[in-house]
């Protein structure tokens, strides 16, 4: 037998939060490689940011400083904002980004584990509708010269124009969209330099990176099977039965999973435990939710990836996914049993 005691000891906020900063080093490598290193400079930024605006938060509240400042979870907040930001968006949007996530979203609810809405998300809604031009405009993969992407972020609007491209969500419905452009999506997926062999080119790798950190997050029991997994199996059932159907018209399995923030959402912003799903069953259908919404918005939206708002709507209903997925209390068979 092994040695007691046989009852672990709970891991710490700041534990899991840094484990999960951790698990996102990957992407962020691949994202570095890539598309050059303007994302560390919107890490940067949403760090501090995130960091000041805790800080003034908790001092208002009356709340010490030291515990809070310290758990890491206004850096995860920062982290995954500059994540879903355009890398070379100017500095001031990635700062209102995360100034809107930190004191509205997280602590005008009551601070951490109280908000009802993933704090990330939140962000990047009200910034999507609020600038859409400038939330849409990506780097290219060749423009990675670092001194180029510091002036673009800091200040020079004609020079971020010069260097941005669609997405590869935004390129394929424009193409899929125009009946006489969709004889060319066979050349287009092989050839241009938005898609690569299955996502958008760099993308792929990226999202392979975010996948290698959950599995981490898996491994260390961060996470449960259940959200990443449905998540991905209804995203990949959704796209590849409607690629059977009219293959003409909708992306498949592939491109859906390895394009845009499939991966980094699936592991890293529906496994939120605060805002999501907290049952076994529960998890699994704000999981499968939130996929079928990203995979109609992106199919019929009028944003090219539809995370953010599947996710918060998604938020919308955990707590009523979470009063009908109750499990039983032990000793007893079901609910009827529980009311008499």
């Amino acid at each position: 037998m092994n040695n007691s005691p046989y009852t672990l000891k709970p891991a710490s906020v700041q534990s899991v939060m840094l484990r999960v900063l951790l698990a996102l080093l990957p992407g962020i490598g691949a994202y570095v490689w890539f598309f050059g290193a303007a994302i560390l400079v919107q890490i940067a930024l949403a760090s501090l940011t995130a960091l000041a605006a805790e800080a003034a938060m908790l001092a208002l509240r009356g709340k010490p400083l030291r515990p809070f400042l310290g758990d890491g979870s206004a850096l995860v907040t920062a982290w995954l904002i500059a994540l879903t930001f355009p890398s070379i968006a100017p500095w001031w949007l990635t700062v209102l980004g995360t100034l809107l996530a930190i004191v509205v979203a997280k602590h005008l609810y009551g601070g951490l584990g109280q908000n009802p809405f993933n704090p990330a998300m939140v962000a990047f809604a009200l910034m999507i509708v609020a600038y859409p031009l400038l939330m849409s405009q990506w780097p290219r993969v060749d423009s990675t010269d670092f001194a180029v992407q510091w002036e673009a972020i800091f200040g020079n609007r004609q020079l971020l124009d010069a260097m941005t491209m669609a997405t590869p969500l935004d390129a394929l419905r424009t193409v899929l969209r125009d009946p006489e452009q969709r004889a060319m999506i066979g050349g287009i997926l092989g050839g241009k330099a938005t898609f690569g062999n299955v996502g958008g080119r760099g993308w792929e790798w990226i999202a392979a990176g975010y996948f290698l950190g959950g599995l981490y997050l898996l491994q260390q029991r961060i996470i449960t099977w259940h959200l990443p997994v449905a998540f991905l199996a209804v995203l990949c059932a959704v796209s590849g039965a409607f690629a059977l159907f009219d293959p003409d018209r909708f992306a498949g399995p592939g491109f859906q999973l390895f394009t845009g923030g499939a991966m980094l959402a699936a592991f890293f912003i529906i496994t939120d435990p605060v805002s999501g799903a907290t049952t076994p069953k529960g998890k699994l259908i704000f999981a499968a939710g939130a996929a079928l919404l990203t995979w109609i918005i992106r199919s019929f939206g009028a944003y090219p990836d539809g995370i953010a708002f599947a996710v918060l709507l998604m938020n919308i209903a955990a707590p009523l996914i979470d009063m009908y997925t109750q499990p039983p209390v032990f000793g007893h068979k079901g609910k009827q049993e529980d009311s008499r």
